[in-house]
């Protein structure tokens, strides 16, 4: 279901106009459909509702505390990489004994908060960081929770800067590596094992690799259970695609259909870690335009969203919808939509043909994950308010930054 929609010429969030958003918060401003992530997380976890399984939702997508506080009211799980994303989710309500740790630069600190908070799981990525963690934990008295991330060396066919599963990349332990450190951590005294841990990519839309990483996990799990080692979860992370423009998503019943025949009689409890899957398409970012020009035949929309707003197409070189919110007077023309940030590869838009005049305002879909959390503030701009919408109603659930947000921690020199 789509919850961003055209009604008689006004686009609307559920049951809400985004004009009226804009008129009341400004622009540029991140709106969110609750019940578009209510849908996304639930489809998720019914798919795979004839085998025990958790759904940690990935932090780093959307981290806003009216985001996770929701996932926590749907009992969500939640996979997080930092000390900071720990203090959010507990923050919002999320349950210590619900998160797993991923992320392969851990700090002590991290690890020791983690560890005094009680959380599920660490994914431990590397010898250094094991023993660090056994370490640790024996300063404090208590036993830290581990699985081991594999790296599978899968091609999960996507960006090369959101692929995790090649050897190549910084990312877990090699296949060939992953048996002898697991023996290690059974003689630790402070660790218990619990499970096995792989992450290919984000934004994958063929099942083939999700199921060849699996196949190599599998064999792993099966050769522990030999060594004495019995797992309690497999962890398969997140990377499920989105559409963003014609891609063909995975069906999630098929992938689950998938998932489990390969799993087979084994009874390990099902991790997994989606983020995209789960708010980008719950997003837009609503943007005015401030006005247009032409450059030798070239058309340029100069917006008031930026790169620090939303890095991804400058980034990733991604293609993201872009929609009038009202329809707009005066011919079409093929415009690349712009900011005011001083680089060339300022840009959310290029070539997209759209009747634009100044004050028009867009709205740039599929910006619930990596939108919000990517921004900066770059040229001192400050960084965008973010709206949650609930049927009728909208709420400011983050408001927008000003000056003076910026320039509270720093301070002149002394004279």
């Amino acid at each position: 279901m789509n919850y961003f929609e055209n009604r008689d010429g006004d686009l609307h969030a559920e049951d809400v106009s985004l004009s009226e958003i804009a008129n009341t918060h400004g622009t540029p401003t991140f709106v969110y459909s609750k019940a578009a992530i209510v849908d996304a997380y639930t489809q998720f976890s019914a798919a795979f509702s004839r085998h025990e399984h958790r759904i940690c939702y990935a932090v780093k997508a959307n981290s806003n505390l009216a985001v996770l506080g929701l996932l926590a009211s749907l009992q969500a799980s939640f996979d997080i990489v930092s000390g900071g994303e720990l203090q959010r989710v507990l923050r919002a309500g999320g349950q210590a004994d619900r998160i797993v740790f991923s992320g392969v630069g851990k700090q002590a600190w991290e690890l020791r908060e983690a560890l005094s908070a009680g959380i599920a799981c660490f994914n431990v990525e590397s010898e250094f960081e094991l023993e660090q963690l056994q370490n640790i934990a024996q300063d404090m008295d208590k036993r830290a929770p581990i699985s081991i991330r594999v790296n599978p060396d899968v091609d999960a066919g996507t960006h090369p800067y959101i692929s995790t599963g090649l050897k190549e990349n910084k990312f877990g332990v090699s296949t060939s590596k992953a048996l002898a450190l697991y023996d290690r951590a059974s003689n630790m005294s402070h660790i218990s094992i619990v499970g096995i841990d792989c992450h290919i990519g984000s934004q994958i839309t063929e099942l083939a690799p999700f199921l060849e990483a699996m196949t190599k996990i599998i064999e792993l799990v099966d050769s522990l259970e030999a060594d004495g080692i019995t797992l309690e979860h497999i962890d398969l992370g997140g990377g499920i695609g989105v559409v963003y423009k014609d891609e063909e998503a995975i069906n999630l019943d098929t992938f689950a259909a998938s998932v489990l025949q390969l799993l087979g009689h084994r009874k390990q409890t099902l991790l997994f870690e989606p983020g995209r899957y789960i708010v980008a398409n719950a997003g837009v970012l609503v943007s005015t335009v401030i006005g247009t020009k032409n450059n030798e035949g070239k058309d340029f929309a100069i917006i008031d969203a930026a790169m620090n707003d939303l890095i991804r197409p400058a980034l990733y070189q991604s293609w993201q919808k872009v929609e009038l919110l009202k329809p707009s007077a005066g011919a079409r023309r093929t415009y690349d939509l712009v900011g005011p940030v001083c680089e060339t590869g300022d840009f959310l838009a290029k070539g997209r043909d759209l009747s634009l005049n100044e004050g028009d305002r867009v709205a740039i879909h599929s910006s619930g994950a990596y939108g919000f959390v990517m921004s900066s503030n770059y040229n001192s701009r400050n960084r965008a308010a973010e709206i949650m919408v609930d049927g009728s109603h909208f709420h400011e659930v983050r408001a927008r930054e000003t000056i003076e947000d910026q320039l509270r921690l720093e301070s002149l020199l002394p004279n």
